[in-house]
């Protein structure tokens, strides 16, 4: 993982755990460092680090985000590749880079909220490799999404329903 990548990473679990239900965007991790540990930080340089323009970071943010996300200053730094903190089976791995995946995917649809949502859920799932498989199983079956929906989610059954409507 990169550092861009876990940064993203925390602000999504930072986000989730004071209850946003979404990931800090960056201004507010900026506001929240300033509120919290009376340090600054800007905005363009969080944004820089995470689209790798600047792929390292200076010692002296690197513990000031480690003490802002509460995770080891070294955590803060790109993995080597194929890099795994655990010693994990087969299986555990491949369920590891499949919520990874997942959770890059929430974040590239964060514009779509339901997609989004969905795909987190999917990743904070024990077995999201289950879901999936589920997922596919009810695609299989005719109409069984379609009907589904409609008990599940009646409102988004209903906006399927609605037609587009242009603006003038």
């Amino acid at each position: 993982m990169t550092l861009g990548e876990k940064l993203r990473y925390l602000r999504l679990v930072e986000g989730n755990l004071r209850g946003l239900g979404r990931d800090m965007t960056q201004l507010e991790v900026v506001r929240a460092v300033t509120r919290e540990l009376k340090l600054k930080i800007s905005q363009s340089y969080l944004s820089q680090i995470e689209n790798g323009s600047r792929p390292h970071l200076t010692n002296k943010t690197r513990l000031l985000l480690s003490k802002f996300f509460k995770v080891h200053p070294g955590y803060l730094v790109d993995d080597p590749e194929g890099f795994q903190t655990e010693l994990l089976s087969d299986l555990e791995s491949r369920e590891d880079k499949l919520d990874l995946w997942l959770i890059q995917g929430a974040e590239r649809f964060r514009d779509d909220p339901a997609v989004s949502r969905a795909l987190l859920n999917i990743a904070k799932h024990e077995d999201s490799r289950r879901c999936l498989t589920l997922i596919d199983a009810i695609l299989e079956t005719p109409q069984l999404a379609d009907r589904l929906l409609q008990v599940l989610r009646p409102q988004a059954g209903m906006d399927k329903a609605k037609p587009e409507m242009s603006e003038a």
